[in-house]
């Protein structure tokens, strides 16, 4: 197996991730027959079948998956090798994937932009998912760094808190608790709620919330799968959502949301930066995770006003 070269590797890559030759032929600019080939000459090293011919596609067999894990480690060592050799160069340069969750969108293109500021020739993609895509996305070394709530647990990553991420409850500004203090957990589940999608870390807090209240557990509401989808509902009276203060900036500074006042909220969660610790940290990585360090706080969305005497003051809310 010590013959296997990289060219080969990126073949089973690309047949992976396109699920047929002939698409992954046309990714790496070769012909059905070349992959084919490079295909065939793994297998034959491994001893194995690396692929189940289904109609649906290739499918990995176990030696395939195994042959993959060893393929996306040696691109993650090219990738660290370059950005390190650049760096000994003195040459400013490299690239980051960003992935975030989709809450995270809403404030990932000013750090992004604030960074590139300061590190003009770092090369940023940005692709956003729900948690558990872009958990897929650091599984599969596809994002060198992950913008997200709390850290998956089955994966060997290292993280760091870059600031506070309140969880509100809002309404349409004209909603008759718009202008009540102190709204209880018991009140508030009289209330038709818009939530996420199960397994979101959104929805499990708001689950943890009501777990006094089960019979509200058993009805949590109507399930929409965007925050977009969300705001727009709450806007047009379908109900109230629970959501991250992060995403209604826009919303509340035009005065087409409020938040509740709700005893026990703000809910206050973290925002970590999460890369894989298998992995060496290269020089853009590492400038990455400074700079979040250092100037992540002040780049979030700042909620103010429009929460009862402060959004987030002095109340004695956990």
């Amino acid at each position: 197996m010590q013959n296997i070269s990289i060219r080969q590797l990126r073949a089973i890559l690309a047949i992976h991730s396109k699920g047929k030759i002939v698409s992954a032929a046309k990714e790496l600019g070769l012909t059905g027959p070349a992959v084919t080939l490079q295909l065939k000459q793994v297998e034959d090293a491994v001893g194995m079948s690396l692929f189940d011919r289904t109609g649906d596609g290739m499918r990995l067999t176990a030696a395939g998956m195994a042959v993959l894990v060893a393929a996306d480690t040696v691109e993650e060592s090219l990738r660290t090798l370059a950005d390190t050799i650049d760096a000994l160069r003195g040459v400013r340069l490299g690239s980051l994937r960003l992935g975030v969750v989709s809450t995270a969108k809403y404030f990932a293109p000013r750090i992004i932009s604030a960074f590139l500021k300061q590190h003009p020739g770092i090369e940023v993609s940005l692709s956003v998912g729900n948690r558990e895509q872009t958990i897929e996305s650091l599984r599969r070394h596809d994002v060198d760094i992950a913008l997200m709530g709390r850290p998956p647990r089955d994966i060997s990553v290292r993280s760091a808190v870059f600031g506070d991420h309140p969880l509100v409850i809002v309404a349409p500004a004209d909603h008759p608790l718009a202008k009540v203090l102190d709204i209880s957990k018991e009140m508030l589940a009289q209330e038709k709620f818009i939530v996420r999608e199960a397994g979101s870390g959104t929805r499990i807090s708001l689950e943890l919330f009501f777990a006094t209240v089960p019979e509200k557990l058993e009805g949590l509401g109507t399930v929409m799968e965007s925050n977009e989808t969300i705001k727009q509902s709450v806007i047009a009276g379908l109900g109230i959502a629970f959501i991250s203060a992060h995403t209604v900036e826009q919303e509340l500074n035009l005065g087409s949301l409020v938040i509740l006042d709700v005893a026990g909220m703000p809910i206050r969660r973290q925002w970590f930066s999460v890369s894989r610790s298998d992995r060496q940290e290269t020089p853009a990585i590492k400038a990455f995770n400074d700079f979040l360090i250092r100037k992540g706080p002040a780049l979030l969305p700042i909620i103010g006003k429009p929460y009862p005497e402060a959004a987030f003051g002095d109340k004695n809310h956990s």
